[in-house]
């Protein structure tokens, strides 16, 4: 749909020679029978500029393009209007790209998911990151199944994690009956202040889906657009927050090990391959099952409070949800997990409703990518 959208504005773009070549008296134009101006070939010639334009800042600059794009379709309109009985079908295009416009502006505009998971990124990224080496006396009060995957995953003579960035790829669904919808992801955390962001471009029948979560100050927020238009989740308040905190939980557990020493998580042990962690955020304490495989790597997280979520985001529905890991892999010195999945724990039976690849890691600003 893409690679169509560009091949319609830059052919749009380049049809406007048309009337240049009229304007300008280049050649013997019959296709436009009203006749042309130099005026109005300068007219016809700015037009066609500005469409090309945008179709070269659309391929490379998309957080942009749109506002390119409001200037071509007003400069191609005017120039149809010169000519309107021989051109007026080039309206049609223009709507064309005129949706693609809105559509720029819905996704990479200042309103746009994208523009606020910048904003809230990067003000967290000002400050500069010095962090302290992790070392075997950070180990001590960790239960022995703990500390032996922090050995595996490479901490130890590593900076502790203060942010990282992770980036995904994976497929997603709502129900075990409902369809697959690919997707690419990427997320930042942050540990001194812990807070989440995490923004999903998806495909459901074809058309894009966005999903974004803000987690932060203690509270979370869950928000989905389909064409970064149209609103079907908005969801919030303390069932999110709680649900989000196990979330957040997660993702240390399976990319930030190194915090897995913060005095905010308090341990159980329950055999030498099993331990009950719980984790506390304001005013939520969520607690989870960590089971080690034979090698020291985490296998699987289990935990009953991430509640699932109804279609709308509106209701809460207490629901024990995993995520057992199915590969590793090593991202610089660390080795963290390469693939796993999401699994819900429903009433009628457990399913799969999201699998993932980790495409790339970055570390307190640096990659660490395989």
């Amino acid at each position: 749909m893409r690679w169509l959208f560009l091949a319609l504005i830059a052919v749009h773009g380049l049809i406007h020679f048309i009337g240049v070549a009229k304007g300008f008296g280049w050649a013997e134009v019959p296709q436009l029978t009203q006749p042309i101006s130099k005026d109005g070939g300068v007219v016809w010639l700015a037009a066609a500029l500005a469409v090309l334009a945008a179709a070269v800042l659309f391929l490379g600059a998309p957080r942009v393009w749109w506002v390119a794009g409001v200037g071509a379709v007003l400069l191609s309109q005017l120039a149809i209007s010169t000519s309107w009985a021989d051109a007026r079908f080039g309206t049609i295009a223009n709507v064309l790209i005129l949706m693609g416009v809105v559509y720029g502006f819905a996704s990479e505009g200042p309103l746009g998911f994208r523009a606020t998971y910048r904003r809230e990124v990067e003000g967290r990224l000002a400050a500069p990151v010095v962090e302290p080496t992790m070392t075997e006396t950070d180990l001590a009060l960790l239960p022995g199944p703990v500390q032996r995957y922090l050995r595996v995953a490479g901490v130890v003579g590593q900076p502790r994690v203060h942010h990282f960035r992770a980036r995904w790829r994976g497929r997603i669904r709502a129900g075990p009956a409902d369809p697959w919808m690919p997707f690419t992801a990427e997320q930042y955390n942050f540990m001194d202040e812990p807070s989440r962001f995490f923004l999903m471009d998806a495909r459901k029948a074809g058309l894009p889906v966005d999903v974004f979560h803000q987690f932060r100050e203690h509270s979370a927020r869950m928000r989905v657009r389909l064409l970064s238009l149209i609103p079907i989740v908005d969801a919030r308040g303390p069932e999110m927050d709680r649900a989000e905190t196990v979330t957040l939980f997660n993702d240390l557990c399976l990319l930030a090990p190194s915090a897995l020493i913060d005095p905010s998580i308090h341990w159980d042990s329950i055999d030498g391959h099993t331990v009950r962690a719980h984790y506390t955020i304001g005013a939520n304490t969520i607690s989870a099952v960590l089971r080690f495989n034979e090698g020291g790597e985490l296998a699987d997280f289990v935990s009953d409070d991430r509640m699932a979520m109804s279609s709308e985001g509106k209701q809460f529905t207490r629901q024990r949800w995993s995520t057992p890991i199915t590969g590793y892999q090593s991202f610089g010195p660390r080795t963290v997990m390469s693939h796993g999945e999401g699994h819900w724990h429903a009433p009628e039976g457990e399913f799969s409703y999201i699998d993932l690849e980790l495409v790339d890691l970055e570390i307190n600003g640096s990659s660490v990518g395989p």
